[in-house]
């Protein structure tokens, strides 16, 4: 039902017309973004990632101080949650680089490592968590499938 006198609610919030215009079908070379429809697909595992990243790259300081196991539980759990996505996206190099990052950072059985080779690596797995994060894509059918079995 319109409102009077005003667009129909939640007209502006994406910047595209509330109805899509008759006979007009969109265009594959537009791409989804061009023609206001949604991708198909989703990047879950983007914040996870960029949450992880910014754990990693704040805990650089600490990594010789007990406080560390803390940021470790923390990166060990983010890269789980990540590796579910990647798994679920079908990314399976993401998967095994995930997996990998879990095991090393798990606070239960602690890799001996030097700090200073743990300073390093901790920028390196923030990077590997940013690049994870951007590239696994989750189809749209998956989540649909997902949630008409709930």
């Amino acid at each position: 039902m319109p409102r009077k006198g005003r667009p129909p609610a939640g007209s502006s919030l994406h910047g595209v017309p509330s109805r899509p215009s008759a006979g007009v079908a969109p265009s594959p070379s537009r791409g989804p973004s061009a023609t206001g429809g949604t991708p198909p697909f989703t990047r879950p595992a983007l914040a996870p990632s960029l949450l992880a990243a910014v754990v990693l790259l704040a805990c650089v300081a600490i990594v010789d101080s007990s406080g560390f196991v803390f940021a470790r539980w923390g990166v060990t759990v983010l890269a789980l949650i990540v590796l579910v996505f990647a798994v679920r996206g079908r990314s399976w190099w993401a998967a095994v680089l995930m997996a990998a990052v879990a095991v090393c950072w798990n606070p239960v059985v602690v890799v001996p490592v030097p700090g200073e080779v743990w300073a390093a690596s901790q920028v390196l797995a923030a990077a590997l968590f940013i690049v994870v994060g951007i590239l696994v894509k989750v189809p749209r059918e998956a989540e649909a499938g997902r949630a008409s079995r709930r």
